[in-house]
């Protein structure tokens, strides 16, 4: 090879580098749950730093306007309909930008539990499930500064989507807390890879969750697996999207073999299909 193409292979490979490329941006859903893409109609040579309820929120560039940016927030299930706003610390001075969240209704859910205490834990299950909540608070909290942020996903495992994200749950009748990531139902030892680079926070046997991985992907962007029957992977091991992190299992409190996957941002639970054009096509292609 020449040294006049040898130095065009090595331009080509800067600009298709996938850190300097543009990410596919999930789509925009401002409903509990969802995700509001807010314009900070800010000109910045360099990303501001932007609060939603005291959480850093993550921050890209607007690729329709040089210097500006759009603040990618993630919505609690538990937020309320109306006005809410974001916290820019900017220069000159600090703003307020507001946005609007709609109403949405989920469906509602009833599972049937043999394992009684999966239901209703023993006292010293308790002690055990509060020291384990403090972990999984503290994981997907997790900030960490990222010019390399990848939002293009890829569907973690194959398999059927049993039980879709918000559900309103109840176990042997009594309600629980809502749906707050997606199901895919498949045989156990069935392949669970990353859907974008990360790194890994942790991973646990918990008492609900049973065998789970947290990685974090950049800017408050966080994901979670659960129910797994093998861990491939140990904290603070990098990984590239696509790479097996691990296998479907039946861990913890479930009704047969599956995953339950979980999407974070600014520590809200978002829909992970929000990440997807279409779902149900790819949780199920081969």
């Amino acid at each position: 090879m020449t040294m006049t193409l040898r130095l065009i292979s090595c331009a080509l490979l800067i600009l298709l580098s996938p850190a300097l490329l543009a990410a596919k941006l999930p789509k925009a859903e401002a409903v509990p749950g969802g995700i509001a893409i807010v314009p900070l109609n800010i000109e910045s040579a360099s990303a501001p730093v932007v609060k939603f309820q005291d959480r850093r929120v993550m921050v890209v560039p607007d690729n329709k306007r040089k210097n500006h940016w759009l603040a990618i927030t993630g919505i609690p299930l538990s937020a309320e309909k109306g006005k809410h706003q974001l916290a820019v610390e900017a220069n000159p001075k600090h703003r307020i930008v507001s946005f609007e969240v709609k109403n949405k209704k989920y469906q509602t859910q009833y599972l049937t539990l043999k394992n009684k205490r999966q239901v209703n834990p023993t006292e010293e299950d308790l002690k055990r499930i509060a020291k384990e909540q403090e972990e999984i608070v503290a994981a997907l909290a997790r900030w960490s500064d990222s010019d390399s942020l990848n939002t293009t996903f890829v569907i973690p495992a194959t398999g059927r989507l049993s039980s879709p994200f918000g559900l309103r749950r109840f176990f042997n009748k009594e309600p629980r807390q809502p749906h707050s990531g997606i199901d895919i139902a498949a045989p156990e030892g069935t392949p669970i890879v990353s859907p974008a680079d990360g790194t890994v926070i942790t991973t646990a046997d918990y008492f609900f969750n049973g065998n789970t991985v947290f990685i974090d992907h950049g800017q408050g962007l966080v994901t979670m697996y659960c129910h797994m029957s093998n861990i491939a992977v140990k904290p603070g091991d990098t990984v590239k999207q696509g790479e097996r992190i691990g296998a479907i299992g039946q861990s913890g409190r479930v009704t047969g073999p599956h995953l339950h996957w979980a999407v974070s941002i600014n520590d809200a639970r978002v829909d992970p299909g929000l990440f997807f054009d279409d779902l149900q096509k790819v949780t199920t292609a081969e």
